[in-house]
């Protein structure tokens, strides 16, 4: 599955928000958004989502019109998982899954064998099996994730956006939760996350959007695009960027310059 933003705007009211951005992404691609706070990350979301109207450019899934696909249409295309949840009942894992196949269902139809079958190999795949009858509030945050994960993976849809997914976990959580996105892009899902942390994008992004006041800063492969001069004109803070050898083989990260943000 692919999209494509053309010349992408959208304001609130009089106050510009995004400006003429533009990207695309194909099929096991993983994008990751970069930008600070404010900068539009979450609104181009909700615009790729058909939750906010543009107030100019397009956005084609799959070559077509976004404004062509219904509601149902779309969430067989794409599935949603948002920066945080916090369930208001303490509905068991395997039933918040089965929430994520609303779409495949009649009105009033209730999931059957089949589709509970479907969400347990889901919460397989994902490490979190043993799970599935216990409360979703009685869970870390971290296997919270992986649970919503799992609830957007049995839609069906080919497109994950992910809206900081590893927002409020720690080191550990965050990284087995990158790890199970990195292997979903491999198996040729199409994935939009955003991030705080250009590590992040440097170790699991394919491709890098940074924005910078509503509009493009830089697109492309993260190593190539994220330069030092990029990365420091992005935060307003001097950044150095290193190259390693690991174990694993060469890895790009970057860092703050100690002292270097005096009179920043």
């Amino acid at each position: 599955m692919s999209i494509e933003v053309k010349n992408l705007r959208f304001r609130y009211g009089a106050r510009p928000v995004i400006g003429d951005v533009a990207f695309t992404a194909e099929k096991g691609e993983l994008l990751a958004v970069l930008g600070p706070n404010g900068v539009g990350k979450s609104t181009l979301f909700r615009c790729l989502l058909g939750f906010l109207k543009p107030v100019g450019g397009e956005i084609l899934v799959d070559g077509t019109e976004l404004t062509a696909y219904s509601r149902r249409e779309l969430a067989k295309k794409i599935a949603y998982i948002p920066q945080s949840h916090s369930p208001a009942f303490d509905h068991t894992v395997l039933d918040s899954v089965l929430m994520g196949m609303t779409a495949q269902l009649r009105v009033f139809e209730q999931p059957g064998q089949a589709q509970r079958e479907k969400a347990v190999q889901m919460l397989r795949a994902l490490g979190i099996e043993k799970l599935a009858d216990r409360g979703c509030m009685k869970i870390s945050g971290g296997e919270r994730q992986l649970m919503l994960l799992a609830r957007a993976l049995v839609q069906d849809a080919s497109m994950l956006i992910m809206d900081e997914p590893t927002a409020n976990l720690d080191y550990g959580n965050s990284c087995r939760v990158m790890e199970r996105v990195k292997k979903l892009g491999q198996a040729g899902y199409t994935i939009i996350f955003s991030t705080h942390d250009p590590n992040q994008a440097f170790s699991y992004a394919t491709k890098v959007l940074a924005l910078k006041d509503g509009g493009v800063m830089a697109v492309g492969a993260p190593e190539a695009v994220l330069t030092e001069d990029v990365l420091s004109r992005l935060y307003g803070i001097p950044v150095a960027r290193c190259e390693m050898e690991t174990v694993f083989g060469r890895k790009t990260i970057c860092m703050p310059v100690p002292g270097g943000m005096e009179g920043a």
